[in-house]
């Protein structure tokens, strides 16, 4: 069986979860699920990370510790994945003991391998980034409480793998993805790569994982995070487990974050002598008016309000038919309506009520047997039929949002075809109108097809859905054409009510 890990960055546990962060662990938790309906092993890691300078001036101002400080907040991301029925298989914390330990191991190897030094370095520090940036960065970037330190510390010889990295990256088209943030990597790496500070003095920092050659230092928050990848699969624990799932099939991330995967993870795992990941994936911003979310400013939109509101399916398949992956997006609450009315209420919801209602009425609530096809039957049948490798070859390419857009034109086929076979005309006089039933059972077969394939973006609504239609729970994965005639109707309330105007 083919295995597939795939990961989400740790999200900073100072920070309250936005639409942002949900995006990814939704996309994250659509490919797992994805991957198990076609048949394969998966393991999704996502976590949260919990050291750094932040955290320790955000506990400062709340008097408490910041081992106390995290403990509370990194539930607000634990809540929110359950709000969002995210399926994942393990939730690591930076301040995990297993993590901490390994995460000093590699830096007293590295230590050991010369491979990190000891210098004093002056610069620009971006307190909100908690690092050193360059000048050309200040001029470009957007970056608050900069200051200019003087300070010995400790770096990773990280320009040494620069040359390696690159060819690495042609040598691998598909290495990072979409291609447009590839070309940025190469366009950054066209410049010199600078060795990479790794520590921070405690006498400025103390809470952070202490570099085990010299007590003085704390290990900087990018290389203790990253390093989550492998401590979270148990390397150096249990090497049968790790090289079970290394390397990771999917790193998944937000744009402005692909440089510390893309060059200081990649370039930390060739100083280990460890295997790269498969795939480096970078995923656009989601934007209120043509605006980045940021807390500073506040536009972040809080998902618990729109799950709250309209549910937690409602908002994971708009996130996912909404943004083609690589790009931009932009979010707003008569958007989500629009797609909510049109595709869920409209197309999918109004279609199972049609065809349940029909077969309760004519056919004594059981799915009718498909006898004598004539050639608009079979031209559905072949839709449905082809949609499974269709839909597996969007998933396989990172298209969700076409996978969805795909189902749904299969969704919108069936009412064409209904409004064709018109059944409710030819069974009204007789019940046994073999052309009637056939439409009847076909459109069924259909749309229980459309909600197997959205399942790992609805899983909760097309659970529904296959409680009415009497499909058992569990066969879910079984795609063929065929499998309910005979089967259970049930009556149901409207799956997804409308949202009205002034809602």
């Amino acid at each position: 069986m083919k295995k597939i890990y795939l990961t989400t960055p740790l999200y900073y546990v100072n920070d309250k979860p936005h639409i942002g962060h949900g995006y990814t662990t939704i996309l994250a938790d659509v490919l797992s699920r994805y991957h198990r309906l076609f048949g394969k092993d998966v393991f999704f890691l996502t976590g949260t990370d919990e050291h750094g300078q932040k955290v320790q001036e955000a506990a400062l101002k709340l008097k408490t510790t910041p081992k106390e400080h995290v403990d509370k907040f990194h539930k607000n991301y634990i809540d929110l994945w359950s709000k969002l029925n995210i399926n994942y298989d393990k939730f690591i914390r930076t301040t995990d003991t297993n993590h901490v330990n390994k995460v000093k191991k590699v830096l007293q190897s590295l230590w050991e391998k010369e491979e990190i030094y000891l210098d004093e370095y002056e610069g620009l520090y971006s307190v909100s980034e908690e690092r050193f940036i360059t000048e050309k960065e200040y001029e470009e970037g957007d970056y608050r409480e900069i200051k200019r330190l003087k300070e010995k510390n400790y770096f990773f010889k990280m320009s040494q793998y620069q040359e390696q990295l690159i060819e690495h990256i042609n040598q691998n088209p598909d290495f990072i993805m979409p291609e447009s943030r590839k070309n940025e990597i190469l366009g950054f790496l066209k410049k010199p790569l600078d060795d990479l500070c790794i520590s921070r003095p405690k006498n400025r920092l103390e809470w952070g994982i202490e570099i085990p050659f010299d007590k003085d230092y704390v290990t900087y928050v990018w290389f203790d995070a990253l390093l989550n990848y492998i401590t979270g699969v148990e390397w150096d624990n249990d090497n049968n487990f790790f090289n079970n799932w290394w390397p990771a099939d999917y790193h998944l991330m937000g744009k402005d974050i692909i440089t510390t995967h893309a060059v200081y993870w990649v370039t930390m795992l060739m100083a280990n002598n460890l295997p790269l990941p498969k795939h480096i994936v970078a995923h656009g911003w989601w934007l209120i008016d043509k605006t980045k979310m940021s807390k500073s400013i506040g536009n972040v939109i809080d998902p618990i309000e729109l799950i709250n509101h309209y549910g937690e399916d409602s908002l994971r398949f708009f996130l996912m038919r909404e943004m083609t992956l690589g790009q931009d997006a932009s979010f707003s609450f008569d958007l989500f309506k629009r797609r909510y009315n049109d595709d869920l209420a409209n197309d999918l919801g109004n279609l199972l009520n049609r065809i349940t209602i029909l077969i309760r009425k004519f056919c004594d609530n059981s799915v009718p047997q498909i006898k004598n096809k004539d050639n608009v039957d079979s031209d559905l049948i072949n839709k449905i039929n082809t949609l499974p490798a269709k839909t597996f070859e969007n998933i396989d390419n990172l298209k969700i949002n076409l996978a969805i857009e795909n189902i749904m034109s299969l969704v919108r086929s069936i009412n064409k075809y209904l409004e064709i076979k018109e059944p409710w005309k030819k069974l009204k006089d007789n019940n046994t109108n073999q052309d009637g039933l056939n439409a009847l059972s076909i459109s069924c077969e259909a749309i229980a097809l459309a909600a197997k394939l959205l399942y790992p973006v609805m899983p909760r609504k097309c659970n529904e859905i296959f409680n009415i239609l009497g499909i058992e729970s569990g066969s879910e994965k079984n795609l063929d054409f065929g499998k309910i005639s005979k089967n259970c109707i049930k009556k149901h309330e409207a799956l997804f009510p409308r949202i009205e105007e002034n809602d």
